[in-house]
């Protein structure tokens, strides 16, 4: 029988890199190729230990050994290995694969895996469930066979940007490329060799039935067919209270004036400059201050640093006493207007506009993709991700009220 896959894959038989991210949507022959991969490694090279993982493995038996075990009929070799529930070997080459969970009932197998000698290749199928970046870094540390190709194969069905792989590998080296009228990025970071299939690349394999399906979802829904299909990366979570927002420049000829939410520990101080274009219904924004266990002291001295004296500050209520202190600094701060329903009703008339939101405010976008709604029927909004959100309703509850404001550029 012929096994066709996407020529896409043949870098993973030419590694020039340590990392590999194999990326792409549904039906697009990631975890099959890699798996063909691993089966062909165990016949072609001896003495390879390749660890394949799933965040969530609980019996590899009746999940991925069968997965195994069909590649391994499919290149017509079955004889030539030994298969346990959890581990599959070559009987000459001694080469072999051994299957775990990351988290199991017994709780987190990161330290366990670590101390498992001898690993050269580490597989991690189904990447988008691997959270934790940091049981990720411990397992990669042990990948260290000397005298042979140490290798890290990375699959996943891309999820949102705030996944720790998209930060690590993307967020500051991709490309754009227009699949089926869609922009997908690809990772040009120097670590990676960075793949991206789709089922347009696996079509010859497809039922007419799947292919149908795709298309009814395409029509209807292209964004979610762009997600589920192309891999394209979701920029903002589902349920987002402001998904109406861009990345864009500060309009610095607009008046603008400055949002002040108070925090200390775990919660930041957070500080926006803002300018409200009622005409064009657009709100710039650009994150200013946005940390945490800062002093009075400390406060007011970063506040004189960026702002000037003359510029409205409209800040949260919560802090008489460090308000107080900043008007007796030579600052411009008024109390924001709050109220039962103030939260809700600010929201409201935020949503007739687009928020334009400066390149360089990491943490005002990573609100803007996780501020999300407790109960969408009752417009009530989750208590999390909201301190630059917070900030920004202020400032902005004042200025589309028109009012006489003094901007300094």
């Amino acid at each position: 029988m012929e096994i066709k896959v996407s020529d896409k894959y043949q870098a993973l038989w030419q590694p020039r890199t340590r990392y590999f991210l194999i990326t792409g949507g549904r039906g697009s022959a990631k975890s099959f190729t890699v798996g063909l991969w691993a089966c062909n490694m165990l016949l072609a090279y001896k003495n390879w230990k390749v660890l394949f993982t799933r965040y969530t493995l609980s019996s590899a038996s009746i999940s991925v050994i069968p997965e195994f075990r069909e590649k391994i009929d499919l290149l017509g070799v079955g004889d030539e290995f030994n298969m346990t529930n959890a581990q599959i070997a070559h009987k000459v080459t001694k080469s072999e694969i051994i299957f775990s969970g990351i988290k199991t009932s017994s709780g987190n197998q990161t330290a366990k895996l670590k101390s498992i000698p001898a690993l050269n290749v580490f597989i991690v199928d189904e990447a988008e469930e691997f959270v934790s970046e940091k049981d990720f870094d411990t397992i990669d540390e042990s990948i260290r066979m000397p005298d042979t190709p140490n290798l890290v194969i990375l699959v996943m069905n891309p999820q949102d940007v705030e996944h720790w792989i998209w930060k690590r590998w993307f967020e500051k080296s991709h490309r754009m490329e227009t699949i089926d009228g869609h922009s997908i990025p690809i990772s040009t970071h120097e670590d990676i060799t960075h793949i991206h299939t789709t089922y347009l690349d696996n079509f010859h394999n497809l039922s007419k039935d799947y292919t149908n399906k795709i298309d009814a979802i395409k029509t209807k829904y292209p964004e979610a067919y762009a997600h589920r299909f192309l891999g394209k990366w979701l920029d903002k979570k589902q349920g987002v209270i402001f998904p109406n927002w861009v990345e864009g420049e500060f309009d610095t000829s607009l008046p603008f004036a400055y949002g002040l939410d108070f925090g200390f520990y775990p919660d930041p101080l957070a500080l926006v400059k803002v300018a409200v274009d009622t005409g064009a219904k657009k709100i710039y924004v650009d994150e200013v201050i946005y940390k945490q266990s800062l002093s009075y002291d400390a406060v007011i001295e970063q506040m004189k640093q960026y702002v000037h004296p003359n510029s409205m500050i409209v800040a949260d209520t919560s802090e008489p006493r460090l308000i107080e202190a900043l008007q007796q600094s030579g600052l411009n701060v008024q109390k924001a207007d709050k109220g039962a329903g103030s939260i809700v009703e600010g929201i409201k008339k935020m949503l007739d506009y687009q928020i334009v939101v400066t390149a360089d405010s990491y943490n005002i976008k990573y609100e803007l993709r996780n501020y999300v709604w407790n109960d969408r029927k009752s417009s009530t909004p989750l208590d999390a991700d909201n301190h630059g959100m917070d900030s920004l309703r202020y400032i902005f509850s004042r200025l589309a009220q028109g009012s006489d404001l003094l901007a300094y550029n």
